[in-house]
């Protein structure tokens, strides 16, 4: 058999199968059963599929496999290594008559504490190898975790392995996870030892087509493999309705556009694979996609981010925490965010439903102000509550509103008593989300957000806290709001955070408002800690000494924390509008 590298460089494009999965599926008596383990109870069925695809004309077939990352994920090694000696010597037996490739089928491995994602995909590198496949996809890919030391791994075992890595995009070019799929392509493809990079699964062919046209898949091939359109349920099954003809055309002018090697993914039977590989033989014609909008329109200047300007700038600002309303009465949030603009505030920034109770959304309420009273809000937005559809939009509904500042932030759980009746969402966590933003800044979005992020000074170990805020500098936080400084363990934190990370610090500061408050935020509130020289201020102090307290207490630490900081986030206690304006003054007074 002619080695896959100069197959691909003289008889480009190649023609894979289509898919197992959906095809077993529909077969009399095998709906509801797990296609993989067909190869050990239906080997005869799973042999009639390779070969149909076969003599439909594929030159390549993968293994019937793609699950089996969860068995080892699980701790089902048996099962693994009996689906996959069984899967391999079929496809082998199959393909060798027709001179054709066989692919070790590797879908995206669940990610547990016994078993990470790399040494899962390396335990099924072995396996295969063992059974001779030196051919690998892995596929329907929602990130490149593990991606790395996978095909590092791969080729130091098998130096002729050839390594196909193929990422699952929605129609625009999201992963379930976030990514964007020109960024993990680009990533992918820059690792010397992947042979070929691309697409699979998820999306149809028209959208996959309009998605690869001018992406750059930095000299290595490109895979595309789309699904046979978009599912639909006819009773109790899902089908594709997607024609033989369609599919056909479009993986020919998928071709054009740049792909060496093609196939099908969810819903494609022979018939589909059938017509690509009649339209793959037909005399190409180049076509040329016009784009009937024009140029698109140049990003707006970061300048018009007022907030942004001032912290480039060098100025020292004050972001002022007021949380949103429980009901639908917002007289006192308005009537307060006025009175802190006017007391100096630079921006006031608004709690996504704290501690996982409903209030106010905090973007509407944003839009609301920024309209209507002129400062620049920084709404919270939380992993908890959406998924990435709904993620998407309404930051698309920011950037309308004229809103370009965001703090991201994983986000509370719901209270254990609501949890049977209010369910978390949590697609990824603030890193991941902070990459999501950041590939919607680069890719769509005319004026770009301005992204912030959490800083627990009060973390017990701080060192992991400020791992992870690289993460998110990484990802393209460029500024960070912190929990309150009131002990020394968090002065001293702030200030190693000072010298490790590149973005602006908003130190925090809450004003205690009693001996009480103190005791409670310190033994019931997560990233909270109060020192006992503070706490010990507040005994015996009626309401009105504790708010003096609250104020000089808080002009002190603005001032230690002024060297270490681009300025300060103070969070208002109990809608105490009135004590925020006096620390203001008293903070202003200070400074000058």
């Amino acid at each position: 058999m002619t080695d896959i590298r100069t197959c691909l460089k003289e008889n480009a494009p190649l023609l894979f199968d289509g898919a197992m999965g959906t095809y077993f599926a529909a077969l009399p008596g095998r709906a509801g059963e797990r296609c993989e383990l067909g190869s050990l109870t239906h080997p005869s069925e799973i042999k009639g599929i390779h070969r149909a695809y076969l003599e439909a004309g594929c030159r390549a077939i993968k293994t019937n496999t793609f699950t089996v990352g969860t068995d080892l994920a699980r701790g089902d090694i048996n099962t693994a290594q009996r689906i996959i000696a069984a899967s391999s010597q079929l496809a082998l037996e199959c393909a060798e008559p027709y001179g054709a490739y066989v692919f070790a089928d590797i879908g995206p491995a669940p990610e547990s504490r016994e078993l990470r994602r790399a040494e899962n995909y390396c335990r099924q590198a072995d396996l295969f190898l063992e059974q001779g496949v030196k051919h690998f996809l892995l596929e329907t890919l929602p990130s490149d975790h593990g991606l790395r030391k996978l095909a590092q791994y791969l080729k130091a075992r098998c130096p002729e392995a050839y390594l196909i890595t193929s990422f699952a995009v929605s129609f625009d070019g999201t992963t379930r996870e976030g990514d964007f799929g020109q960024t993990l392509l680009r990533r992918a493809a820059a690792l010397e030892e992947i042979d070929a990079v691309g697409f699979n699964c998820v999306s149809g062919p028209h959208h996959l087509l309009e998605y690869i046209r001018g992406l750059d898949a930095g000299g290595v091939a490109l895979s595309v493999m789309p699904n046979a359109g978009y599912p639909t349920v006819q009773g109790r099954r899902t089908v594709f309705q997607g024609t033989p003809d369609y599919f056909g055309q479009k993986l020919a002018e998928i071709v054009q556009a740049g792909a060496s090697i093609v196939g099908g993914c969810c819903g494609t039977t022979p018939a589909h694979i059938a017509g690509a590989a009649k339209a793959l033989a037909e005399p190409r014609r180049i076509t040329v996609s016009v784009s009937s909008g024009g140029a698109p329109e140049p990003r707006s200047a970061a300048s018009a981010n007022t907030l942004a300007k001032k912290l480039d700038g060098g100025r020292r600002v004050i972001a002022v925490e007021l949380d949103p309303p429980v009901d639908d009465d917002i007289a006192f949030f308005l009537e307060g965010v006025k009175t802190l603009r006017d007391a100096g505030a630079d921006a006031v920034t608004i709690a996504d439903c704290p501690i996982g109770r409903p209030r106010a959304d905090s973007s509407l309420l944003a839009c609301k102000i920024k309209r209507e009273l002129g400062i620049e809000p920084l709404p919270h937005m939380t992993c908890r509550d959406r998924n990435l559809n709904a993620t998407k939009a309404l930051l698309l509904g920011l950037s309308i509103e004229g809103i370009h500042n965001v703090l991201l932030v994983t986000g509370d759980p719901i209270p254990s008593e609501d949890r049977d009746e209010v369910k978390s969402v949590f697609n990824f966590n603030s890193r991941r989300l902070a990459g999501y933003v950041s590939g919607l800044n680069e890719t769509l979005l005319r004026t770009p957000f301005r992204i912030f992020g959490a800083l627990n000074v009060n973390a017990k170990n701080f060192g992991q806290q400020l791992r992870i805020a690289q993460e998110k500098e990484e990802n393209g936080v460029s500024g960070f709001l912190t929990q309150p400084v009131l002990s020394r363990e968090a002065l001293e934190n702030l200030i190693a955070a000072r010298k490790t990370l590149k973005g602006h610090i908003l130190g925090g500061i809450y004003p205690v408002v009693s001996h009480k408050n103190a005791c409670f935020l310190n033994n019931e509130i997560a990233g909270m800690r109060i020192c006992d020289e503070i706490t010990a201020l507040y005994e015996g102090k009626s309401r009105e000494e504790a708010e003096d307290v609250a104020v000089a207490v808080s002009a002190r630490i603005a001032g230690e924390i002024a060297p270490y900081t681009g300025g300060l986030y103070l969070m208002t206690p109990f809608k105490r509008v009135a004590l925020m304006v006096r620390i203001l003054r008293e903070i202003q007074g200070t400074a000058s």
